[in-house]
């Protein structure tokens, strides 16, 4: 159980860090957000980045587990993350989460699950394209068991 939560709270650091490094991108580069297409760039740019993350990360932990088990940790991981994002993130770089009114701030909640939504979807149809998932994985295994076994003769 201790390794489960060590790596929901990696990941939901990774995700925050990922969002840091844009704000301060955004901050430091372009005189604290002044230029608003640099900075919707950047944004993009965070949002691709997380999504690929997420993307890796559900082809790596499908190809381990059943799909209840890693969804439920990446949704906690994802969850942490957005509530670190949407929080803490501003205060980091010296604005109010709530300063661009409640628009702007549902906006993002609504990006960042939509970007994190397409990375892990990405990454489990890929892996399940290639039939390397959990399930496809077991399901070969049982297909061999049954076909090594030989055949009963039936009496009659």
């Amino acid at each position: 159980m201790r390794e489960r939560w060590r790596a929901i709270g990696l990941l939901a650091v990774a995700l925050f860090a990922v969002n840091v490094v844009a704000r301060l991108i955004i901050r430091f580069g372009f005189d604290g957000g002044d230029d608003t297409t640099a900075a919707d760039r950047v944004s993009l740019g965070m949002f691709v980045v997380i999504g690929l993350v997420l993307a890796g990360l559900a082809f790596v932990w499908g190809r381990r587990r059943p799909v209840g088990r890693w969804a439920a940790d990446m949704a906690a991981g994802v969850g942490l993350a957005l509530l670190l994002t949407v929080l803490v993130g501003p205060l980091l770089v010296g604005q109010n989460p709530f300063g661009g009114g409640a628009g702007t701030f549902f906006a993002q909640i609504w990006l960042y699950l939509a970007a994190t939504a397409a990375g892990v979807l990405l990454g489990y149809l890929v892996l399940t394209a290639l039939g390397l998932d959990h399930r496809s994985q077991t399901l070969k295994r049982y297909a061999e068991i049954k076909t090594a076994k030989p055949r009963r003769p039936v009496r009659r």
